[in-house]
This record gives structure tokens, C-alpha cells and sequence, in this order.
């Protein structure tokens, strides 16, 4: 029976596809066929979670009862990400304001929604996450992409952000640090001057903190060094290596945490249980973590070597996380098709930089390197032949 042509989707529908899982989505039918692909499409480490959250998963599973819990999250793990902030940053994190979240893409809904009206107005920079900017759409908001680039080591700035705001206000802004897809790291000072911008104008200051503990130089600051006012986003699926278990975390002000418990309770009723069992004990496997992130050292040497012998241009510094944001090479007429060319006759999956720059990302490829080195190596022969 045909759908009467009246009913259709709704507006707020009408986002752009997330390209890089639309590329991870026909690498894995080539896979099912038979065709050796290597993926460097998507930002997820190749390692799985780390042994100690596995075991603790276990034993909850023979244990029999997985549960609803508040939905702030269980107190054992908010009290263990407490003391997480006070080893780590030396910030006291009040234990009421933490809240678990079923990842930080749910983290993102609960600051959108209870920190904006419909139609206020959010910065983000460009190239940036596109998750950022659809799911501000989705909700009725407002995104402000501000350009960044090689002028600014593709940072954000303060002086950015004042010049955006006295055009046509804005009542909030998200930076990423390290960010996605350039793996830039915004410096502590810069990170100062743009929360303390934000406090002085009454704007909401959204920082997303997702690949903390992935930085290759000096250590990320959090927001929290400057102000109790930003929201602060993190999630386990990065440092962590726990993308599937969909568990991350929100550092709220005070004056938002109930809030954002009542949006919660109605969305999300709480995060999975086992997750969160999992996510405490994964917060003492460091050593384990440290290992895996000295892999992705060594694979961005071999980026940061390889990439402009390849002839790929106007690289990003690549901080951390683990990803390389890079110009494609002279004689390539765009970013689309160079990618589509790529997995189809090279069999290695990379990301278009159009879902990150909707302006200029056309020029532009995303590579993610949680992969393992000789998956990286061959990938780059790959590419070179």
C-alpha cells in the first residue's frame, strides 16, 4: 500500500548524510564480497575495550540482572570519574554534577536541549564534526560555521569567536579539542581566552573533550581549568577503545543538572547498565591504554612522513587523536570522487572532506589511524601505486 502523498518526513529531517559512515557502509559490502579493504574512513580504534572492562562485563552478564539505573548514571562510576578529574587535572569536580550518557552523541542532545531555545544561535568551527551541525539542525538551532584554517592552525579562536558575535549574536559555541576531523588541539591559553569570552558575553560554552588522553605533545586542558560554567562532553569510546558500548559522559553546571536529568529520564531512561560496569573498570586500565596510544605514535610518524610525499598538501597539525585532515594531491578534480576512485580501485576507504566543510571540504580527505601499523603501511603503498 502506497503512503498518501500528504504525509511526508518531517523538516527537521532534512540533514546531510554522514559520509563517512555511507563509505564505511560500502566498504563493509565489498568486505562481505570478498575484496580486501583496508578502512581508514572511520574514527574508531581497531583495539578492542580494554580486558579488565571485558571481564567486568562478564561477570555482570553471569551474574543475571542488567538493570535501568538513575539516570544520572550509577555513583560508583560518577564518583570514579570524579576522582578521574582530580588524578588527571587536578579540578574537584562536584560528583552531583557528572552525569553518564549513552555516549557523548547522546551528551550532545542533553546540552543542545537543555542549555538552547529553537532558534538560538551556535558556533562551530569549519571544517568541524558533522554531527554537530545536524544534530543542531534537527533540533530547530542554528549553526554558525566560522572557517578555520592553516592561518590559525585550524583553531578556533577568541578573536574568531568576538568577531562572529558582534555581527549577529550567538548564545553558544562548542569547540573540540583535540577536534575532528584535523586532530588540532586548541592551547591552554587560547582555550582561557575563549571561555573567559564566553562568560563574560553570557554565552554557553559546550567543549567536547572526547579524545582526551589522545594528545602527542602537551596534554589537552579541560574547560573546567577556567570556569564551573561550560558543559563539558567526554566518552569512553576513544581513549578508551569502547565505540560499540555507547557510554560517555557529561560534566554539567550546576544550574543545569536537573535539567538535563528530566530530559534524560524521558529520552534515554539511563545508560546501558553493563556499559557503565564496564566503563568503571576500564577507567583503571591505563597502562594497557598507554600501549595502544604509543600504536597510534608510531602510525602518525608514518603519516606525517608519508602524506606530503604522496602529494597531499595543507595538512593539519596532527595533535591528536587520530586522525590527519590533508588537501588531495594536484590533478584531482575533488574530494568525492577521488574517494570513491580510491576504494574502488585501491581498496582503501577514506573519508570525503565534504562532510566536514561543506564550503571548501571538497578539497580536502579525512584518514583515520587507529588502525595498526602495517594496515596504515599498506594502505599508503596502496595509494602510492
Amino acid at each position: 500500500m502506497s503512503e498518501s502523498s500528504g504525509i511526508r518526513a518531517s523538516l527537521r529531517s532534512e540533514i546531510d548524510p554522514f559520509r563517512a559512515m555511507d563509505v564505511l557502509a560500502e566498504a563493509n559490502r565489498m568486505i562481505a564480497s570478498g575484496t580486501p579493504i583496508i578502512s581508514l574512513a572511520v574514527g574508531q580504534p581497531a583495539a578492542p575495550a580494554p580486558a579488565a572492562a571485558r571481564d567486568a562485563a562478564r561477570r555482570m552478564l553471569d551474574a543475571g540482572r542488567i538493570a535501568y539505573t538513575d539516570a544520572l548514571g550509577r555513583m560508583d562510576l560518577r564518583e570514579r570519574i570524579v576522582r578521574h578529574y582530580r588524578e588527571h587535572y587536578g579540578r574537584s569536580v562536584e560528583v552531583e554534577r557528572v552525569m553518564i550518557t549513552t555516549g557523548s552523541s547522546a551528551g550532545f542532545n542533553l546540552a543542545f536541549l537543555t542549555a538552547f531555545d529553537p532558534g538560538d544561535r551556535i558556533a562551530i568551527a569549519a571544517p568541524g564534526y558533522p554531527a554537530y551541525r545536524n544534530i543542531l539542525r534537527a533540533l530547530g538551532l542554528v549553526p554558525v560555521e566560522i572557517e578555520v584554517g592553516s592561518a590559525t592552525g585550524y583553531v578556533l579562536t577568541a578573536a574568531m569567536l568576538a568577531e562572529a558575535h558582534e555581527g549577529n549574536p550567538v548564545q553558544g559555541v562548542l569547540v573540540a579539542s583535540p577536534a575532528n576531523p584535523t586532530g588540532t588541539v586548541t592551547r591552554r591559553n587560547e582555550l582561557g581566552r575563549l571561555v573567559e569570552f564566553c562568560d563574560r558575553h553570557d554565552i554557553r560554552f559546550i567543549s567536547d573533550e572526547i579524545y582526551h588522553g589522545l594528545v602527542y605533545g602537551e596534554p589537552a586542558a579541560t574547560a573546567l581549568d577556567f570556569s564551573d560554567r561550560p558543559i563539558v562532553v567526554n566518552s569512553f569510546s576513544k581513549f578508551y577503545c569502547m565505540t560499540g558500548w555507547r557510554i560517555g559522559w557529561l560534566v554539567l553546571p550546576p544550574s543545569l543538572v536537573r535539567p538535563a536529568e528530566r530530559i534524560g529520564q524521558s529520552l534515554y531512561i539511563s545508560a546501558p547498565e553493563l556499559s557503565q560496569v564496564a566503563a568503571l573498570a576500564a577507567l583503571d586500565s591505563e597502562p594497557e591504554l598507554l600501549a595502544i596510544r604509543a600504536g597510534y605514535e608510531r602510525n602518525r610518524s608514518l603519516l606525517m612522513k608519508r602524506l606530503p610525499e604522496l602529494g597531499f598538501r595543507d595538512i593539519a597539525p596532527i595533535d591528536g587523536a587520530f586522525y590527519a585532515y590533508a588537501g588531495i594531491p594536484d590533478g584531482e578534480s575533488g574530494s568525492t570522487d577521488f574517494c570513491r576512485r580510491v576504494l574502488a580501485e585501491r581498496h582503501v576507504a577514506i573519508t570525503p572532506g565534504t562532510d566536514f566543510d561543506t564550503r571548501r571540504g571538497e578539497r580536502f580527505v579525512r584518514i583515520s589511524y587507529a588502525c595498526s601499523y602495517d594496515q596504515l603501511s599498506e594502505a599508503l603503498d596502496r595509494l602510492g601505486r
